[in-house]
């Protein structure tokens, strides 16, 4: 996915300055697609010289000026085509996973740290994202509202039922990550309490076994 995808659907709900679009950017679709403002305002321009913005200059203070950004009809019919197009899914990469499936290198307990680190990380994400599910169901969510206000009352619900299902998915994403890593917590102590904290002692330049030494069974 693209960041001008993401920057298409915030100024879908009505045209905005990119201090607004930043604003508008972190604290709605950033949650679904991370980007710092140093990739932000630079994608503005290109966009705009690629025909999917235009631009115009209004006041700001006293004498100042500030660009506003409009979506243009190929701007819209772009942001559509890229909506009803299926994606190419992403190859995995989890450095947890990684360090779990090898920690017989490694020390179990920093594998028990590693994980209540996920667990509280998830935890928080699902705090934060449950509380915008009923910010926007209650609709007092700030940057729904801004959209709704540019959008057809009749619209509301839909436009609603949207966000609060793309959020509801990132919380049970989280959940299914915190079930994981407390499952893996407790399969590891159990490994640990069979096995001991014993740490693989085979140094690099030590060879490795041929396939007629490998047992059957571990």
């Amino acid at each position: 996915m693209s960041l001008r995808y993401a920057l298409l659907a915030v100024l879908t709900a009505r045209p905005k300055t990119g201090y607004d679009v930043s604003k508008g950017f972190h604290s709605s679709v950033g949650h679904v697609w991370h980007a710092p403002d140093s990739q932000v305002y630079p994608e503005l321009r290109r966009m705009e010289e690629d025909g999917l913005l235009s631009s115009k200059d209004i006041p700001w203070g006293t004498r100042g000026k500030k660009k506003l950004y409009i979506v243009t009809e190929a701007g819209i019919k772009d942001f559509r085509t890229w909506l009803e197009t299926p994606f190419d899914y992403s190859l995995t990469r989890d450095p947890l996973a990684l360090k779990t499936a090898y920690m017989e290198w490694g020390d179990p307990q920093g594998l028990q740290t590693q994980l209540d680190d996920h667990i509280a990380f998830h935890n928080n994400l699902v705090d934060q994202w449950q509380a915008t599910i009923a910010a926007l169901e209650s609709q007092t969510d700030e940057v729904l509202m801004d959209r709704l206000g540019a959008s057809n009352k009749d619209e509301w619900a839909l436009i609603t039922g949207y966000k609060t299902l793309a959020y509801r998915g990132l919380v049970s994403r989280a959940l299914a990550e915190v079930a994981w890593a407390e499952e893996a917590k407790e399969e590891a102590a159990k490994l640990e309490k069979k096995f001991g904290k014993k740490v693989s002692t085979r140094k690099a330049t030590q060879p490795l076994r041929t396939a007629d030494e490998i047992p059957e069974k571990v």
